[in-house]
């Protein structure tokens, strides 16, 4: 008997963020079950995994894999910590109808070290009881600016303690992700020229906050927005008295399971005129740069089985969007109806390329939160002005100094 040609089977192990909990193991359990090669998971929790991977990468105890949010991915690639993934993730028959901004997330100087993992989207729901008690159609969402501020005002009409729009006023994580495509879809851009220049001072940025401004001055939005860092970014919502609430599609899930009873529908966030956009959120993975070449090989068995069919749909029956175009409506079929408008969302939505992401938008005292915590409830219009300003040189300062 020869063993030649045999191949010895390889474990390799797999850190995971805690948002992940709901899908990651079971992908892993499945991969598992039926691979010779294993997956040792790990969960982190969320608001620890960047700097706990920072110091395990450092210190040379990195996990061989990681399922990192996307916006991370350009700080490690650029720290030199990840390994190449560019000839793999060409090498698969269906690389270009992977998720492109997540791709372009995972892409430094030309190389690809994140490949599109998990997915999320940023959407518009809005309440339909609430639509019909103020005499909209409740089958008909709005689609530019002029039709949401005039559906929250007939829903704001309906009496007291009832909102026509809602969003976490203090929260830049929620405002990049629900914001942020309010401008893109206006023609507008946050970051340019790979990161390095800030496009903060624009007349598509202007005129979005101004738009948020008004709402808030015409009192229909509650007061507690002002102060809300994030805690209510889902549950304000799902407290049956506010109209229109931009939030991201793994809201589709929680509506359903903890609200079976919030008639609701789910929309893309539109432009000034008409238009759509979204934030595509969601994992890269991402291989450590000192992965072994032995390792490898069971990493991209674990990645192909996470794109299959399957894969795709043990994700999308457990909270991911399907990050493969090609196969997202065999992925969600027999799922919410309302997941496939939240997939074509992602498909075309974008994400602010920046190794700089957690100090220039994530920072609770960073000058992205600054300035919208500002200037959506300033009293006038000069503020906005000023606030703008303010952040577009704060901005281009920290990303001059980081270069």
């Amino acid at each position: 008997m020869t063993l030649s040609g045999f191949v010895q089977a390889e474990t390799f192990s797999l850190w995971a963020r805690s948002d992940d909990s709901e899908f990651m193991p079971k992908l892993v359990d499945a991969f598992n079950a039926k691979s010779k090669d294993k997956v040792e998971l790990q969960l982190v929790p969320t608001n620890e995994v960047v700097q706990k991977y920072a110091i395990a990468a450092a210190g040379g105890s990195a996990p061989d894999a990681l399922s990192l949010d996307l916006i991370y991915t350009p700080a490690f690639s650029q720290a030199g910590q990840l390994k190449d993934l560019t000839k793999f993730a060409k090498s698969l028959p269906y690389y270009d109808k992977l998720s492109k901004a997540h791709l372009s997330a995972g892409t430094y100087d030309g190389k690809i070290y994140g490949m599109p993992f998990s997915g999320d989207a940023s959407v518009l729901v809005w309440n339909k009881d609430l639509f019909k008690k103020a005499g909209l159609d409740p089958n008909k969402p709005p689609k530019n600016w002029a039709e949401i501020r005039a559906d929250a005002k007939a829903v704001s009409a309906l009496g007291p303690n009832t909102y026509g729009y809602y969003f976490s006023g203090n929260c830049g994580g929620c405002n990049i992700f629900t914001f942020m495509p309010l401008v893109w879809a206006s023609g507008g851009q946050l970051l340019t020229d790979g990161g390095k220049k800030v496009t903060v001072d624009t007349p598509q940025m202007k005129a979005a906050i101004r738009f948020y401004q008004g709402m808030v001055l015409d009192h229909l939005v509650p007061d507690g927005s002002k102060t809300d860092s994030g805690s209510n970014f889902f549950a304000a919502f799902a407290g049956n008295n506010i109209g229109i609430s931009p939030a991201g599609s793994f809201a589709i899930g929680a509506l359903n399971n903890q609200y079976p009873n919030l008639d609701y529908g789910v929309t893309y966030i539109p432009g000034e005129n008409g238009g759509t956009s979204s934030f595509a959120g969601g994992d890269n993975i991402i291989v450590s740069a000192g992965t072994s070449n032995k390792k490898m090989s069971a990493i991209e068995s674990f990645i192909k089985f996470a794109y299959s069919l399957e894969g795709q749909k043990i994700l999308a029956k457990n909270g991911s969007l399907p990050v493969r175009s090609d196969i997202a409506k065999q992925a969600l079929k027999g799922l919410d109806p309302r997941y496939q408008i939240a997939a074509k969302a992602m498909a075309e939505g974008r994400t602010p390329y920046t190794p700089l992401f957690n100090d220039l938008i994530n920072s609770t005292n960073g000058p992205w939160i600054t300035m919208l915590n500002r200037a959506f409830f300033a009293k006038n219009k000069n503020e906005v002005t000023k606030a703008i300003h303010v952040a577009q040189s704060k901005m281009q300062s920290i990303v001059d100094n980081a270069n």
